[in-house]
């Protein structure tokens, strides 16, 4: 026998609650405690939820308005036990005033004592009748005792209310009455000697003084220290001169009725007086425990009026300054206890980390539940300590045998049972995980072998496999694979496992695997599990198994041959495992459980009852029926009379008869609905949660207010009552920690069997509890935000008629406050909001259980803040799994724009796992360019920029960047039954319905989007497939045994055998392939290969025809209205035959006598154009069925003769694709012109090429290359590339969307219309050298070193003006008045109007390097380092001076009256009126040198200057005044190519060294640096002085896994805004491709160019700086972005020669 704690308990320092027992005297303490209810506590829940992540439950046991209702002292100690060992933090508070409070009677009295006090009384003259009557004696007590006998609860209804009072009324005044005369025995008692005064005082206290000393006194210090608050109010002259009148007034009459109590001579000091006990609480006792254990006692006194009084209004003053003190002294003991307390693994990050440390705390937890020792245990023993075993151990039994109880026990144990190894030992209780999915539990259990391994291996152990080893030990659940689509299907998993057990575990570690509750989990997931470990198992692995009697499919996995009839303990030669039998518990051992629960609560039972136990315990010896019958047999008194009947006869029984007792004890309602939200919560329920249900739900709220009449708009459950019930299932609930969050559980799944069948018999009734957790935990109301009107009969009197009282009840749970039930709390602090794990968790669930598919989809998964939530808690795979999962799809509207959603996540897994907060930034980069195409994702990104705008600040996308690659929006794989096993065959239909036929003779189909890939089986017979063909809503299968099987798609899933009706039939059709067929209607038209004939196969009547060609044919189609069949024949013939007689209309052949490929018939001209194997093209007028075809034109590709691969042709826009090997053709097939042609890359071939949807694409494979490349017919520029898993093998197109088949059978799928999109994005031919901003911040002109110049409008989003120039631009300014473009091409200066394009002045030799404009607006700079630089006039080109000396770095001062720059170490300031040097700047020291400035137009006057040795000096032109103002240390030093200064000049960039950017504050004189997790690729200093712009690419050296990684944005560089002031990160965008350009503007805007030619263009919001306002505006200019076709550019052409040269 093992002594064993409650399940439930647990130390506090784990809890994530925090649970208040609020101690006080209900007398004396109503307006306080109700302040309390409705001020603080609610407030408390709200701070500690958003800040801490923990609840808040406050216990107050007089919360009820009916004294009868009120809990005993045993029940009170219990729930301070409760409190002070599960709290997180304080534990008690205790409200002490000015009254001291009555004693209650005690529960029981022992037999001793009892007898001692009716003899003193009897000697006394003292009636014991009224004692008598109260109490009788019960042997079953430990020791005996006499209790209190039970009182009947009156629950009347409201038309009983001046009933129930009376009889209130009533039952106090004899309450009082005998507890006086208790009192008086006791000091009898104590008079005689016979009974101590510290004893009697125990019958003297009042609830507040016992439940005060129970938890306070003779406890640890720890357990008090910052755990408790007491709170003492002293009342001074509390009675009025009234009151005192009416007191005396009160007293003659008792004290002449009682006279033969006064009669009684004893000494008055021995009996303690309500005060003598106040003072001696108040005055001793809590100022011994402020100093022995720093109790937290807060002491106030009121002196009153002595007239008056303590006032009402006193005492609600008084409350008011103790809700302020008790919020504000309750928040500090809450956060000082939660500082030194982690949260890492419960919020941000690793899911699969924090449910490993969950399993393990439930398998400790079910450990516990061990309680007697059964023998099965040394057989596990011997299993686990036999080496050379490779077959599991399967422990099977009956219900409620033990099974899991019993190996989490031994968990614990083989370590022990090991003592010469170290033991692996890992226990998954699959039935009790939050997700059973095979993926899921096969992901998890990689995990924990791969880190608990990986701490002690070592490379000399096994060195090939360490990188793997790694990659595993870093699992982060989705990244354990890190390719583009992160789709890691269980054929991979199963191989990472076999690696996994085959090279981990040895003799020196062992494996020791239990796998629990396999058979119990739903849709029957388990035999793909089973199938997923291998068989044998390695040497140094040992499986353990529980499996139930009846859980044959789970047998039948491992071991198919064997029968599951009886387990033997030692394997046959046939057999696949070994098994343990786990019967019943021997009932002498049941005996000794229940007798020692039975003490343990201070109970027993009589030999009479205990026969009829035994007799119970005979019939079901299990240690669950014996926890049940404890709780029956407590009940007992010893002369209860207890029958055979009265026992329940199994668990079933035993647990219906529990829920009996406890509706009888708490009603039916409130009963019936906790285990009801018990049984159906996802992963169990919080004691908060459960409360807060219960005083949401109707109909436990309708039950209480006919219980109370006094009911208000916040009418709800107390808390007390849901506690002790609590206390009366403890037993029987778990508490074990989901994701962070302690949850109770049933603590065996019949609970669940018996509330199903008992409370949940309806669908209905399950659909209404599911429906009310999902309004809970969204935060809304049950049945709307409206108060719901609770009807309930009253009657008005006795002669009155019967009526109905409407009761107005606001069903807001009320510590649901408005903030309802956010997936991310918000926080005051800088911190991250903290994610509310439970709505994550539970929502979805009881959505899709209560049939709410809609706010499934929209609430849920379409919504931003759950995606965020799912993503930072570490659950990215099990969010894709739902956005992917198409169960109930039927009610879903945007499949398509969840698959969007999932295939973005996967894209960037790997850094959304390790960054999760860059997740909006992530999925705004990834929709932008497709909301037209998802139109429905409009709400999406709208939703992004509200959460930016929550958080007042963030980075925007303003104009997204050309994606370089496009997310698919599904990834399939069949899961073959063979390794290696490749395509032979694929085909589709129109439809979008794929084939494929696999080199092992299998065939798959899929049915389109939303669906998987399956199976096919025709028979019961296996068939081996060797082809299959498609044509229409057709497709044809063609078996090894030439079989051929015809299934219409459109119909239902039969296929129709196509057999040959004669034996000519069969003769003629050879054992050559089928090359294809053609579908018009009823009739399908196959042709063979090698063969000259084509059999006419007629669906209707399965009939098969042929009619005779002249050679073989290659090709057919058949018209519209199915009269006519052509056919395209080897020789380049066509011929022409009526498709239902088979008559031979005529023939014609082309000229080179190529055999014909494919042909294309426009039946409103009756043309063919045929297309011959050499890709020539041959049109036929096929008009006349008289005379043969006459040939209208021929038209030949030149070069090489490659035989074409394929062709599509596109009737909406008439044009032919032919695709060959080394090129791509394109024919206008309206006059059936060679239009273009691609010629494939060099070195590569082409294997298929399709068009787009729209045809201004087209989408090619090459040979060897793993991607889909997309290219543009306009420009013949690759745009865009499709990732794949394998290597892809077709291409088909369907009617929305493109699939690629590759080689292995996986199936991708694209949207079209995204790609069209992407692929019509537009980005210049190279990448962007220089961008230039308007002021205004509405437009922008970039440049990428070609002929053109591009000007782009932000508010589109696409460029609408092209500057073409006659060579390479080199440089571009524009005017501050955005009136005039400058740009240098060729040594050319050229001159725009902006508005009109109009290109006004082309000037020649200017010799320029460079070119400027002065900030008026009005003259050019064009500077030369061969020759004098000049300065002209903008818009006439005259010259206005020339400038000889060079200067390098040259800048236009502000006021436009110098030239600044460097000469030789100098800094030098030329006229821009005369050209002549005016000013001169030189460094003091002659080796010192200028090696940096910048000009600042806040002010105009002054030039800031840094010197080689680090002095910063400003220099004042015009005056030629200097001073330094700083010197930098010898370890910052300046980059001149990175020096910028903002305008006002408060700060400068110095360099971007050292993974930091290095700033200098000028305003205070101090240096600054910024680090960043990577070296800087560019940086940007804004010139208002507010941000800096910096990208960095962030290094990989952390994990190998990063290092092996290939996702979409895998060290990608990141994009960084930082506000100046404080340093603070406004945002960080992860950009997809290199940047070669960075701007700021002083709109706030941040321009990047690329390197493949495409601008992104970010939004830096921040209410610090910009004001809400601003963000609006931004915020609106964003929503406007809209992506539209390309090349509807305005082209400005230049001067075709120069207008102006200089000499």
């Amino acid at each position: 026998m093992r002594s064993r704690g409650n399940q439930m308990g647990r130390s506090h320092s784990n809890s994530t609650c925090v649970k208040l027992y609020l101690c006080s005297n209900p007398e004396d303490s109503t307006v306080e405690r109700r302040a309390l209810r409705e001020r603080v506590f609610p407030k408390l829940r709200e701070h500690c939820r958003n800040t801490l992540g923990r609840d808040v439950r406050v216990i107050d046991p007089f919360e009820s308005s009916d004294p009868s209702l009120w809990p005993d002292g045993n029940t009170r100690q219990q729930l301070i036990k409760e409190c002070m060992k599960s709290s997180a933090g304080p534990f008690l508070l205790a409200l002490v005033g000015h009254q001291y409070g009555t004693a209650s009677l005690p529960a029981q009295v022992e037999v001793s004592e009892y007898q001692l006090l009716l003899q003193e009384s009897q000697r006394a003259g003292v009636s014991t009748q009224e004692l008598e009557r109260e109490y009788q004696r019960d042997e079953n007590t430990i020791p005996p005792s006499y209790c209190r006998r039970p009182r009947n609860r009156h629950t009347c209804c409201p038309q009983q209310t001046d009933v129930k009072k009376e009889e209130q009324m009533r039952m106090k005044a004899e309450e009082e009455e005998l507890r006086k005369k208790f009192q008086t025995t006791v000091s009898l008692c104590v008079h005689a000697g016979v009974m101590s005064p510290e004893r009697a005082r125990c019958y003297y206290r009042s609830a507040l003084d016992a439940d005060l000393r129970f938890a306070l006194d003779n406890r640890p210090p720890d357990d008090i220290t910052r755990r408790c608050l007491v709170y003492v109010h002293k009342v001074i002259d509390a009675k009025g001169e009234r009151e005192k009148r009416q007191m005396k007034s009160q007293l003659q009459p008792q004290s002449e009725v009682r006279g033969i109590l006064l009669a009684v001579t004893f000494d008055l000091r021995t009996t303690a007086t309500d005060s003598q006990l106040l003072s001696d609480l108040c005055d001793d006792f809590l100022p011994g425990l402020i100093t022995s254990s720093r109790l937290l006692v807060y002491a106030t006194t009121t002196e009153c009026d002595c007239r008056y009084g303590y006032t009402t209004a006193r005492r609600r003053g008084y409350a008011e300054s103790l809700c302020q003190q008790v919020y504000s002294d309750l928040v500090g003991l809450i956060d000082s206890s939660s500082v030194t307390e982690s949260s890492e693994g419960l919020q941000l990050g690793d899911a699969v980390t924090r449910e490993q440390a969950e399993q393990e705390e439930l398998c400790g937890t079910l450990s516990r539940l061990y309680d007697v020792t059964r023998p099965e245990e040394e057989k596990v023993r011997a299993f686990v300590q036999q080496s050379g075993q490779q077959c599991p151990l399967v422990v099977t039994g009956g219900p409620c045998t033990g099974k899991t109880v019993l190996l989490a026990h031994c968990a614990h144990q083989i370590k022990s049972w090991l003592p010469d190894c170290d033991p692996v030992v890992i226990a998954y209780f699959c039935n009790l995980s939050i997700n059973p999915s095979p993926r899921h539990l096969l992901s998890s259990l990689c995990y924990q072998i791969g880190v608990k391994y990986h701490s002690e291996s070592s490379s000399e152990q096994n060195p090939s496999n360490m990188d793997d080893l790694r990659c595993i030990a870093n699992l982060r659940d989705f990244s354990s694979s890190c390719s583009s689509t992160s789709n890691f299907g269980l054929s991979e998993l199963k191989e990472r496992l076999l690696s996994l057990l085959t090279f981990m575990p040895n003799t020196k570690k062992p494996l020791v695997l239990i796998l629990d509750g396999l058979d119990h989990i739903e849709n029957n997931l388990a035999p793909p599990i089973m199938e997923s470990l291998p068989s044998p198992l390695p040497s140094s692995v040992k499986l353990i198994l529980t499996v139930s009697s009846n859980g044959t499919q789970v047998l039948q996995t491992i071991n198919p041959q064997r029968s599951p009839a009886p387990c033997v303990s030692e394997p046959s030669e046939e057999s696949r495992y070994e098994c343990v039998q786990l019967g019943s518990v021997d009932r002498k051992q049941c005996v000794n459980m229940l007798a020692s629960l039975l003490s343990s609560s201070g109970r027993r039972v009589t030999s009479g009852q205990q026969a009829l136990v035994n007799q119970a315990l005979t019939s079901c010896c299990l240690t669950l029926y014996a926890r049940l019958l404890h709780l029956h047999t407590s009940l007992w008194h010893s002369d209860s009379d207890v029958t055979e009947s009265l026992l329940p006869a199994g668990v079933h029984s035993a647990i219906s008869a529990l829920l009996d007792h406890l509706e009888q004890k708490h009603g039916s309602s409130i009963v019936s609905r906790a285990v009801s939200y018990l049984t159906l919560s996802r992963t169990g329920l919080t004691e908060v949660e459960l409360a807060d249900l219960l005083s949401s739900d109707h109909k436990v709220l309708t039950e209480y207010v006919q219980q109370d009449e006094s009911t208000s708009s916040n009418t709800r459950i107390p808390q007390i009552d849901v506690e002790t019930l609590l206390l009366d299932l403890r037993r029987f609930l778990i508490r074990r920690t989901v994701a962070g969050s302690h949850v109770l559980f049933w603590v065996s799944r019949h609970f669940k069997l018996v509330v199903a069948k008992r409370c949940l018999g309806t669908h209905e009734v399950r659909r209404e509890i599911h429906s009310a957790m999902a309004d809970y935990f969204s935060g809304r109301l049950p049945c709307g935000r409206s108060a719901k009107t609770l009807f309930v009969k009253q009657t008005t009197g006795p002669n009155k008629d019967i009526g109905h009282m409407e009761l107005c009840i606001d069903r807001e749970p009320p510590t649901v406050e408005a903030h309802g039930q956010p997936f991310v709390f918000s926080s005051s602090s800088k911190e991250v909001g903290r994610m509310n794990l439970r709505n994550v968790l539970e929502l979805p669930h009881h959505l899709q259980e209560s049939d709410r598919c809609g706010e499934l989809e929209h609430g849920l998964l379409m919504s931003l803040s759950f995606h965020q939530a799912m993503v930072r808690a570490g659950l990215l795979a099990d969010l894709v799994a739902m956005l992917e999962n198409e169960e109930g799809s039927s009610h879903f509207s945007f499949s398509r724009e969840r698959a969007l959603l999932a295939s973005i996540l996967k894209s960037c897994a790997c850094l959304l796992q390790s960054s999760p907060l860059y997740f909006p930034s992530v999925m705004e980069t990834g929709l932008l360019p497709y909301l037209e195409v998802f139109p429905g994702l409009d709400a999406y990104a709208r939703e992004i920029r509200q959460e930016r705008r929550r958080a007042g600040s963030g980075l925007g996308v303003l104009l997204c960047p050309t994606p370089l690659s496009l997310p698919s929006i599904q990834c399939l794989t069949c899961d073959a039954e063979t390794k290696d096993v490749s395509v032979r065959e694929v085909a589709g239909t129109e439809f979008g319905i794929v084939a494929e036929i696999m080199d092992d003779g299998t065939a798959w189909i899929w049915k389109g989007f939303g669906y998987d890939v399956v199976k096919l089986s025709l028979s019961s017979e296996q068939l081996t497939f060797a082809g299959v063909k498609s044509s229409s809503h057709f497709m044809l299968f063609a078996t090894q045994c030439d079989k051929l099987f015809l299934w219409d798609v459109t119909g239902p899933e039969t296929f129709l055998q196509v057999k040959h009706n004669t034996e000519a039939d069969s003769s003629q059709k050879t054992a050559n392939t089928i090359e294809g067929f053609v579908a018009h209607q009823k009739k399908v038209f196959m042709w063979w290969k090698g063969e000259s004939f084509v059999s006419v196969f007629d669906v209707s009547d399965e009939t098969l025809t042929h009619f005779q060609c002249q050679s073989c044919v290659t090709c057919l189609v058949c018209s519209s209205n199915g009269f006519y069949v052509y056919c395209g024949l080897e020789g380049g013939t066509l011929s022409i035959f009526d498709a239902n007689t088979g008559r031979f209309f005529g023939t014609c052949s082309n000229s080179n006598h190529n055999a014909i490929t494919s042909m294309i018939l426009r039946e409103d001209k009756w043309e063919v154009a045929c297309v011959d194997r050499t890709g020539s093209v041959s049109l036929w007028d096929v008009a006349s069925k008289i005379n043969p075809p006459r040939l209208i034109r021929e038209s030949f590709i030149g070069g090489e003769c490659n035989d074409i691969l394929n062709i599509d042709y596109s009737h909406e826009i008439g044009t032919l694709l032919v695709c060959q090997s080394h090129q791509v053709a394109l024919w206008d097939a309206c006059d059936w012109e060679l239009w273009d042609q691609f010629l494939a890359p060099q070195g590569r071939a082409f294997t298929q090429a399709l068009l787009s949807q729209d045809g201004h694409l087209f989408l090619a494979l090459l040979d060897a290359c793993p991607f889909v490349l997309v290219w543009r017919l306009s420009t013949g520029e690759c745009v865009l590339s499709l990732e794949t898993s394998k290597q892809p093998r077709t291409l088909l197109k369907m009617a929305s969307g493109v699939v690629c088949v590759a080689h292995n059978g996986c199936l991708t799928l694209w949207d079209s219309e995204m790609i069209d999109a992407a692929g019509a994005a537009p980005k210049m031919g190279c990448g962007v050298k220089e961008v230039v901003v308007e002021r205004t911040g509405e437009g922008f002109y970039t440049s990428d070193g070609s002929e053109t110049v591009w000007r782009w409008r932000l508010e589109t989003g696409l460029p609408h003006a092209n500057f073409l120039h006659a060579g390479p631009v080199g440089k571009l300014c524009l005017s501050p008045d955005n009136v005039h473009l400058v740009t240098l091409s060729a040594g050319d200066i050229y001159v725009w109007r902006t508005e009109s394009g109009q290109n006004i002045l082309r000037m020649r030799g200017s010799r320029a390097t460079d070119v400027l404009i002065t900030p008026n607006s009005n003259f050019g700079v064009s500077i030369s380092d061969r020759g004098s630089s000049r300065v002209w006039k903008l818009a006439q080109g005259s010259i206005v001076c020339s400038i000889h000396p060079y200067l390098s770095d040259a800048k236009v001062s502000p006021a436009s009256t110098f030239l600044i720059g460097r000469r030789r170490g100098d800094l030098l300031a030329a006229s821009l009126w005369s050209g002549s040097i005016s000013k001169r700047f030189s460094c003091a020291e002659s080796s010192e040198h200028v090696v940096a400035f910048h000009t600042l137009s806040e002010h105009p006057e002054f030039v800031v200057v840094m010197a080689s040795s680090g002095a910063v000096y400003t220099w004042k032109v015009a005056e030629e005044t200097l001073c330094q103002h700083f010197q930098l240390p010898s370890r910052f030093h300046c980059q001149p190519q990175d020096f910028q200064v903002t305008s006002d000049g408060s700060y400068a960039l110095l360099s971007t060294d050292n993974e930091a950017i290095n700033l200098l504050d000028l305003s205070q004189v101090r240096l600054c640096s910024i680090k960043s997790e990577g070296p800087v690729i560019k940086a940007y200093l804004d010139k208002t002085g507010c941000y800096a712009a910096y990208i960095y690419r962030p290094t990989t050296t952390t994990t190998t896994l990063q290092k092996n990684c290939v996702c979409y944005l895998r060290a990608k560089p990141v994009l960084t805004v930082v506000r100046l002031a404080d340093g603070e990160i406004i945002g960080s965008v992860c950009l997809a491709k290199n940047p070669l350009t960075l701007v700021v503007c002083e709109q706030q805007c941040v321009f990047v160019g690329f390197e493949d030619g495409s601008i992104g263009v970010y939004s830096i919001s921040d209410v610090m700086i910009n004001g809400e306002e601003s963000v609006r505006c931004r915020e609106r200019l964003s929503s406007r972005l809209k992506q539209c076709p390309f090349d509807r550019a305005s082209r400005w052409l230049p001067q075709a020669t120069p207008n102006i040269t200089w000499p």
